[in-house]
């Protein structure tokens, strides 16, 4: 005879899942379903062999671990079709292959298509539905209401604004319009996000800061505003920078039209993307209330 495991305790057993998961949908805004996936993914790998996946992530700052959800559904869409035939810069997960302690790669999604499918398939069916289903049921409401909210803000009278005065300008050296709104790339109004890129590097190759500095600086000018490498311990290396641009078209000179680039800074790998921010819709939405059932965290 079976042993009867309440919803209490099979939430508490899956607590640092469900904190994981909150993160993604609650603080991240990442899509309820396909982050279920996404977990999914992560817990097959644990229990292959990368452990305590899951864990290590919670102890990274939020941005890593949206790039880190960002390169598993990369590794979900490899397992589930067979599009991904050879190595590609667009399909590179130079995170996951850093965080991991052995070795992985997108041959290896592919080697383990089958595999792969099925155990997702499982996971989601036999621990996510039943240990997340809570959070995602949260997560999509607060998403309804938040869709209900921007549309009644778009339906409301709409207020006029006095027109903001060009900035008249001199000529640069590079021949700069005279006349340049406050709109433009090159204004400072232009909010740090919207001039930010994320960097990432392969794990055994250290890129130190002054490299990407003068990697930047000689392809493109005087345009960094502020570099920001990951903290790291004194013999680990960090994996991911961002850089906050002068003005925002230098990100669309690094990216030339595509998601993602890679590049080669003194022979080591670099990959170089927009920087996507947590969302926060704080001003237009009441906070969530807690959740009711315990061993649940829904902090950073």
């Amino acid at each position: 005879m079976g042993f009867f495991v309440s919803r209490e305790e099979f939430n508490a057993f899956h607590s640092i899942d469900r904190e994981l998961y909150a993160i993604l949908v609650l603080n991240l805004w990442r899509d309820p379903i396909e982050s279920i996936q996404v977990m999914a993914l992560w817990l097959w790998l644990e229990r292959l062999g990368f452990k305590n996946a899951v864990k290590k992530m919670l102890s990274l700052p939020y941005v890593l671990i949206n790039e880190l959800a960002d390169e598993a559904i990369i590794c979900l869409n490899c397992i589930h079709s067979n599009l991904i035939s050879s190595p590609s810069e667009n399909y590179d997960i130079p995170l996951l292959q850093g965080f991991m302690e052995k070795e992985i790669s997108l041959q290896f999604f592919q080697e383990n298509r089958l595999n792969g499918v099925v155990a997702v398939a499982r996971t989601v069916n036999d621990v996510c539905i039943k240990a997340l289903m809570d959070i995602m049921q949260r997560a999509v409401e607060r998403n309804a209401a938040q869709s209900l909210a921007e549309s009644q803000m778009v339906m409301s009278p709409f207020i006029h604004q006095p027109l903001v005065p060009p900035v008249i300008r001199p000529v640069g050296p590079r021949g700069d319009d005279l006349v340049q709104h406050r709109t433009s790339a090159t204004s400072p109004d232009v909010q740090a996000d919207s001039r930010t890129m994320f960097f990432t590097f392969s794990k055994g190759y250290p890129v130190q800061e002054w490299e990407v500095r003068d990697f930047l600086t000689r392809s493109y000018g005087n345009c960094i505003e502020s570099l920001h490498m990951q903290e790291a311990n004194p013999h680990e290396q960090a994996l991911f920078a961002r850089v906050i641009f002068h003005k925002a078209s230098t990100m669309d000179m690094i990216l030339c039209g595509k998601g993602k680039v890679k590049f080669t800074i003194n022979g080591k790998h670099v990959w170089a993307r927009k920087f996507v921010p947590k969302r926060s819709k704080s001003s237009l939405l009441p906070p969530l209330p807690p959740s009711p059932l315990p061993g649940t965290s829904y902090g950073p």
